[in-house]
């Protein structure tokens, strides 16, 4: 059955007038020999009627429900609230999240400026040493860093307790097992199984010139393959205040490592930071944080009543229209004898109630997550923000469902609607010749970019470079003169003296 035919049963309705009753009374059936026989003066037409009603009921916008038996559209009003009100969730949480972020990406910055020797900002590669002298002072100058950081940082930062004892700093030195390179010879003998180990310094508010030879702390830079240092802190992020939110405390786990595995001549030096986020054992806020912070909790509630209630109403609705397809399909072959189209029993599945559902699926984690959060029952912002971001954009794109209960909008839908599936075709074929393009550029062209062999250069003329070392400002005053230089002087020496 095509979908013309589907059309055709639905034609005599056009003809209907608007005081005809919906639904008019059912023949009772007789069954003969197996199918159905209908008594009445026109059994058969009744019945078809009856049934096309039906269908054009259940195919009807909301609107035009109302219109037809009064009903109110209250799963549109419950979709349009449920909009705006997770569109409100996400926004309030996209600020405590992006509060989150700054404050750990700053405070891994600060970690760079404290612990790595002679960091720069504009740095577009990684912070590299080039001498075994340089790469004992970076370890002594990074444990001596770490043992006055108090007097040294301008945040909060403070070192961990176990048991009332600080956590001390950790070397973790990872070697070959064997290795034995003569570049003069050209011969080598090595064994590539890795060992480790690992040296313990306790913090020392002084730092004693001799450590490491006290600690006999040596490397084998012909079997080393890293350095990596271990140490912990932590911190209260205070700027949650400002937004009526009670501040968090931090644990970072930092890992700086000194990477060593090309032998190249060249150690890399990163620093990793690892975040533990929990709510703070002893905690005094003056003002109402605390009370807003389960105001906070008690919408992300309300969102997910809605969103269930939402669920709920659209899976009523998948059903009955699967139910309504499988009736349809055996009233077609009854009085028809005719195959329903497969196409024609997707016409009675609404992709957008799957959406909604998709959407209210995803906010209901993601608001489940959310109240976790602020709860400081977990920590994981990247999972909640990715739930609630791709519920709001779906429930953003089913707009456009309400958009084709105007004519005019309609018309635009029903042609992305026919030229949607060209559209994935055409998106398929420019994806494979760009997958082509990119993996050919990064094996052939990407090895040789300017980016893997200097960093972004400023071109700056001698004028500019003269100019910049004046540090006076606008303000200074010192620009309010009359008297004009002259402008005749050829000799430089005649001009200045």
């Amino acid at each position: 059955m095509k979908t013309s035919d589907l059309q055709r049963t639905f034609g005599c309705l056009l003809s209907m007038e608007e005081s005809e009753p919906l639904l008019a009374a059912a023949a009772q059936p007789r069954r003969v020999i197996g199918h159905a026989a209908w008594s009445g003066p026109f059994p058969e037409s009744t019945v078809v009627e009856d049934f096309r009603r039906r269908l054009k009921y259940y195919f009807m916008n909301p609107c035009q429900k109302y219109r037809a038996r009064g009903r109110k559209p209250w799963k549109l009003m419950l979709q349009i609230l449920k909009i705006a009100i997770i569109t409100v969730q996400l926004v309030s949480f996209g600020l405590s999240n992006e509060m989150m972020v700054t404050f750990k990406e700053e405070n891994l910055m600060t970690f760079r400026h404290l612990f790595l020797k002679g960091y720069k900002d504009n740095w577009q590669g990684s912070h590299a040493i080039y001498s075994q002298a340089d790469l004992y002072d970076h370890i002594y100058y990074l444990i001596s860093r770490y043992s006055h950081l108090q007097n040294l940082t301008v945040g909060n930062l403070a070192y961990e307790r176990v048991g009332g004892t600080f956590t001390p700093l950790t070397v973790c030195k990872v070697l070959y097992r064997k290795s034995n390179v003569d570049p003069g010879n050209d011969t080598f003998d090595i064994d590539p199984h890795v060992e480790k180990g690992l040296s313990v310094w306790k913090i020392f508010f002084q730092v004693p010139s001799n450590l490491f030879t006290h600690t006999n702390f040596y490397l084998d830079f012909k079997r080393l393959l890293s350095v990596n240092v271990y140490l912990t802190l932590k911190t209260v992020n205070l700027q949650t205040v400002r937004h009526h939110e009670l501040p968090d405390c931090y644990d970072f786990h930092i890992t700086i490592i000194f990477d060593n595995r090309a032998h190249s001549g060249k150690i890399k030096v990163d620093v990793k930071n690892q975040v533990r986020i929990y709510e703070c054992r002893d905690w005094n806020v003056e003002g109402n944080s605390g009370k807003i912070d389960y105001l906070l909790v008690l919408f992300d509630a309300v969102v997910i009543v809605a969103c269930f209630t939402s669920l709920i109403l659209c899976s009523r609705s998948v059903i009955k229209g699967i139910q309504l397809q499988f009736e349809f399909s055996r009233f077609y072959h009854t009085f028809y004898n005719k195959v329903v189209s497969l196409s024609d029993r997707l016409e009675f599945v609404n992709g957008w109630y799957i959406l909604i559902i998709a959407s209210d699926v995803l906010t209901m984690a993601g608001s489940v997550m959310k109240i976790g959060i602020q709860t400081k029952f977990q920590s994981n912002y990247d999972i909640c923000s990715i739930l609630l971001g791709t519920a709001t954009m779906l429930s953003w794109v089913g707009v456009i469902r309400y958009l084709g209960f105007f004519k005019k909008y309609n018309i635009l839908i029903l042609t992305l609607r026919a030229a949607f599936p060209n559209v994935i075709r055409f998106c398929c074929c420019v994806a494979m010749i760009y997958l082509g393009y990119c993996f050919c550029g990064w094996i052939v062209l990407g090895p040789y970019h300017d980016k893997h062999h200097q960093k972004d250069k400023e071109s700056v003329s001698q004028l500019h470079i003269f100019i910049a070392e004046c540090r006076d400002q606008p303000e200074s005053g010192k620009y309010q003169t009359d008297v004009e230089p002259s402008t005749c002087c050829v000799s430089p020496c005649g001009c200045y003296g």
